[in-house]
C-alpha cells in the first residue's frame, strides 16, 4: 500500500474521531431552560431529557436526608417537586424564597431529578439606597456656577 494512502486513511480516522467526540460532547452538555408551566405542557416528552428549570423555593419545603435534598420550586400557582442528588455542596444562598435553577431531568413519576443546583437571593443583589447626602439627581445648571472649578494638573 502506498505511504500517502496509509497517511490519508490515518488522517480520516483521526479527524473522524475528533468530530465524533465533539458532536457527542455538545449533545451531552446541551440543556434547555424551561419554566414550570412549559415543563408541564411538554407532558411525557420531557421525561428523560436534560433540562434546566427555574423558580422560587417554596418556604418550608427543603428536606435534607443523607445525600439527597428534596424541595419544591414554584412559579405562581404551579409547583414542581425537585430531588437533588449531587456531589457539589448546595450554594449558601439556597434557602426559602430564594430563586433557584435546577439542572437535571424529569422522572416518569413527575419528580425533577437534579444533579446541579444554582441559587440566588434576590434581596442580596438589590441596589442600596443613597447614603450620606449622595444623590442620584442630575445637577441643575443654576448650581453649576457654585461648584468649585476643576483644575487640571500639568507637568512643568
Amino acid at each position: 500500500m502506498n505511504t500517502y494512502v496509509k497517511f490519508g486513511i490515518l488522517m480520516v480516522l483521526i479527524v473522524g474521531s475528533l468530530v465524533w467526540l465533539a458532536v457527542g460532547g455538545i449533545r451531552d452538555t446541551k440543556t434547555y431552560y424551561k419554566t414550570i408551566p412549559e415543563l408541564e405542557q411538554m407532558g411525557t416528552t420531557a421525561h428523560g431529557k436534560r433540562l434546566r428549570v427555574g423558580g422560587d423555593i417554596q418556604p418550608g419545603s427543603i428536606v435534607k436526608g443523607g445525600s439527597q435534598v428534596a424541595f419544591v420550586l414554584h412559579q405562581g400557582a404551579k409547583t414542581l417537586k425537585v430531588v437533588y442528588t449531587g456531589s457539589d455542596p448546595l450554594p449558601d444562598t439556597f434557602r426559602d424564597n430564594a430563586q433557584a435553577l435546577a439542572d437535571g431531568s424529569l422522572g416518569a413519576n413527575g419528580v425533577f431529578e437534579a444533579n446541579k443546583i444554582q441559587a440566588k437571593c434576590a434581596s442580596k443583589y438589590e441596589a442600596k439606597p443613597p447614603q450620606g447626602g449622595l444623590s442620584h439627581e442630575p445637577v441643575k445648571p443654576s448650581t453649576m456656577s457654585r461648584l468649585a472649578p476643576v483644575r487640571s494638573v500639568g507637568h512643568s
